[in-house]
């Protein structure tokens, strides 16, 4: 499965880029997001909790960070599993460009999933991806926006 999307936050590049790269941020933006911490600059643990359709499973995982060319682009990888419900593992590459006081901010990412999880239907996994995906940049978005105004 892929996602591709791109959304414009009232930020400067360098503050969207701190932003994705600060734990309680992302934690306050990651939908179902228990506990995030992190070990070093490009490691990540999460416990997350989600709904996929009749599955309700509690995720823990791994995120490994590769700043690639900050703060214009990095990407991740990462993993989780959510026992009975199964697992997932993927990644995605995001690009940041400066548009004077706004960022432009475009992603894709990429999931494989196992499990109960998969035995769903790749419509409704894609379908609710789509919305948490949505929900985090929203999230995100409006939190950094924020932060840039206050």
């Amino acid at each position: 499965m892929e996602l591709q999307d791109e959304i414009t936050i009232h930020a400067p590049r360098d503050v969207v880029y701190a932003a994705l790269n600060d734990p309680e941020i992302l934690k306050e933006c990651i939908p179902g997001c228990e506990e995030l911490i992190k070990h070093s600059d490009t490691e990540l643990e999460a416990k997350v909790v989600l709904k996929i359709g009749p599955v309700k499973a509690r995720f823990g995982g791994n995120v490994t960070l590769n700043p690639e060319n900050p703060p214009e682009r990095f990407s991740l990888t990462g993993e989780g599993s959510g026992g009975a419900a199964g697992f997932a593992k993927g990644g995605a590459e995001v690009v940041l460009e400066d548009h004077g006081a706004e960022t432009v901010l475009k992603y894709t990412a990429r999931a494989e999933i196992g499990g109960k999880l998969a035995q769903l239907g790749s419509r409704l996994v894609q379908s609710t991806a789509k919305k948490l995906a949505a929900k985090f940049f929203t999230a995100f978005a409006e939190r950094v926006g924020d932060t840039e105004t206050a």
